[in-house]
């Protein structure tokens, strides 16, 4: 039997070691997902990012901490430590997925971009670096994250499928 995918939300973020466990986002547009897999502990993590900065709304940071980039990598890498996994993420594989520029066709506002950068920006300050990635484009992408294979599974209704 195959379990039902645990599906994340804008600004949600979950873990799970559980065998035949999957983590799934839709609609990744200027979001981006942020995904940290275990492969010691066989655990995957993964939050839906869709902003850049937590300073615009710090209340929102406190209760959706997903929600923003600069808060969702160390409470993504606490849930991590919740499952067993080191709490720095040693030896963790990063990859990122979305940052996609749909509704800002002239770049004004950049949010993708924005999303994708700030990321980078907290992983590198806590010694983290994507080993791959889906990012930017015009088009949105939902993720799965399968735990028993690692495998990350990127849909598009008008591209097809395809993993990262």
């Amino acid at each position: 039997m195959i379990a039902k995918p645990i599906m994340l939300g804008i600004g949600n973020l979950d873990g799970s070691s559980q065998p035949g466990s999957t983590l799934k986002t839709m609609a990744l547009g200027s979001c981006v997902a942020l995904i940290l897999m275990d492969p010691k502990k066989k655990a995957i993590g993964m939050a839906h990012v869709a902003l850049p900065e937590s300073a615009t709304d710090s209340v929102k940071a406190l209760s959706l901490p997903g929600y923003f980039a600069d808060t969702a990598v160390p409470a993504l890498l606490n849930r991590m430590a919740n499952l067993g996994c080191d709490p720095r993420g040693t030896g963790f594989i990063v990859k990122l997925v979305g940052g996609s520029s749909i509704m800002d066709v002239d770049g004004l506002f950049n949010i993708g971009k924005r999303n994708v950068l700030t990321l980078k920006k907290v992983l590198w300050q806590t010694k983290l670096a994507p080993v791959a990635e889906d990012v930017g484009g015009d088009f949105s992408r939902t993720v799965a994250v399968h735990q028993d294979t690692g495998h990350i599974v990127i849909t598009c209704p008008s591209k097809g499928t395809w993993e990262i």
